[in-house]
């Protein structure tokens, strides 16, 4: 059974930091890109960042330059480092997996950030 557990939100002031980790279980990330998304309240869901499976990121315009996505294949975990934050930032973080080749993809259950003072 594949699991991705996405852990480090929470409740943090503007221009504050927060990193989240997402722990898989059940995959290999090694052959996944991997990935962050979010879904702010009456907002769709939109990409934050992604990282593939040779660590060419892609990071949306809206937190460029104050987000860093990075993964520990042997930790078989993908981080986002999240700094200067904005109350914007607000949402449902959620991470994702795809696979490169087959095409399988999985979420985790999301981790909620709060910026507010």
């Amino acid at each position: 059974q594949v699991q991705l557990v996405e852990s480090g939100g929470g409740l943090v002031q503007p221009g504050g930091s927060l990193r989240l980790s997402c722990a898989a279980s059940g995959i290999t990330i090694r052959v996944y890109r991997m990935g962050w998304y979010r879904r702010a309240p009456g907002e769709e869901r939109e990409l934050v960042a992604l990282i593939t499976s040779d660590r060419t990121t892609n990071i949306a315009d809206s937190v460029k330059g104050r987000f860093t996505i990075s993964r520990d294949n042997a930790k078989n975990t993908v981080y986002l480092q999240m700094d200067n934050l904005k109350p914007e930032d607000t949402a449902v973080y959620y991470c994702y997996s795809g696979h490169e080749f087959l095409g399988t993809n999985y979420w985790g259950q999301g981790t909620q950030v709060t910026v507010s003072s």
